[in-house]
């Protein structure tokens, strides 16, 4: 039988970052760069700027979300015990 060891994380993802710059020019690769950087900042940006009716309008929504959570786990409690 043969050893063959398993590959590590990084060996992994440096193969799959290789392939993706192979896979893109250079002017792309820097297009999506400064996209992602630019979308994240007016992202940021708006959502400051909706803060105030964020928690004027959506005041109750964190016990949806919580009830909502509370109910998947005990659908998956249910499973778990169930079998």
């Amino acid at each position: 039988m043969v050893y063959i060891p398993k590959k590590s994380g990084i060996i992994i993802f440096t193969s799959f970052l290789y392939k993706t710059i192979t896979m893109f020019s250079q002017g792309q690769i820097i297009f999506g760069i400064i996209f992602a950087i630019a979308f994240t900042i007016v992202m940021i940006t708006m959502y400051r700027k909706d803060m105030k009716l964020h928690s004027k309008y959506y005041k109750g929504s964190r016990w949806v979300l919580l009830a909502f959570i509370a109910f998947i786990g005990m659908i998956a409690a249910i499973k778990f015990l169930l079998g």
